[in-house]
C-alpha cells in the first residue's frame, strides 16, 4: 500500500501517535503517559499543527510543531547553549519541530522526509529549529540532508539520559 501524508488531528489520534513514538523511540508506559499530556498541551498552542503518515488506515509516522516561543520550556533550556555558540537569534521567528517519529518498519522509505518537509512548507517563519539526540544517526543524517546545521551540541535536558543537539535550517528546506 502507498504511504499518504496529510493533516493529522493529533489530539484525536494521540494514542496512535504515541504508540508509534514508543516503538520508534523505545518509550515505556510511564513515559508515554507523561508525553500524552505534553502533546495535548502543545497542540493547544497557537499555530501548532500536525501531519501524519498512513498506510491504509494505519498511522505509521507523525510530526508536529509550532511557532517558537521563548517562554516555552524547551526554549528556556536550549537558550543558554545557543547563546554560548552565538546562535540565540534562532529562537526568534522560528518554527519548532517538536516531535517526528516513524515506525521502524516504515523507516528509510521517505516518510520522515515527507513529514518534515510538508509541515515546514506550511510554516510562515523563515527558519526551523529542532533537537535530536546528539549522536550520528539516520535522523541526524536526514536533518543534515535537509539543510539543518548544528547550532549547539551536548545540550542536556532535565531527565534525559543522553545529550541532544539543537539544529536549525532556513526555510524552505533543501530537497534532495
Amino acid at each position: 500500500m502507498d504511504l499518504v501524508i496529510g493533516p493529522l488531528d493529533l489530539p484525536a489520534h494521540v494514542d496512535e501517535a504515541l504508540a508509534v513514538q514508543a516503538i520508534a523511540f523505545g518509550l515505556g508506559p510511564d513515559e508515554v503517559a507523561v508525553r500524552r499530556q505534553i502533546v495535548l498541551r502543545h497542540m493547544a498552542h497557537p499555530g501548532a499543527r500536525a501531519f501524519g503518515a498512513t498506510v491504509g488506515d494505519r498511522l505509521v509516522g507523525f510530526v508536529y510543531g509550532m511557532p517558537n516561543d521563548r517562554a516555552h520550556w524547551w526554549s528556556t533550556v536550549v537558550q543558554p547553549y545557543l547563546r554560548a555558540q552565538g546562535n540565540e537569534q534562532w529562537l526568534d521567528d522560528s518554527f519548532v519541530i517538536t516531535e517526528l517519529h516513524v515506525h521502524p518498519a516504515h523507516q528509510n522509505r521517505g516518510a520522515g522526509r515527507a513529514l518534515i518537509t510538508t509541515i515546514t512548507d506550511t510554516a510562515t517563519q523563515p527558519r526551523s529549529i529542532l533537537s535530536a539526540i546528539d549522536t550520528e544517526s539516520p535522523a541526524r543524517a536526514l536533518y543534515h540532508s535537509l539543510g539543518y546545521q548544528d547550532l549547539a551540541r551536548r545540550v542536556l535536558f532535565p531527565s534525559a539520559p543522553r545529550p541532544y543537539a539543537v539544529m536549525g535550517a532556513p526555510l524552505p528546506l533543501l530537497r534532495g
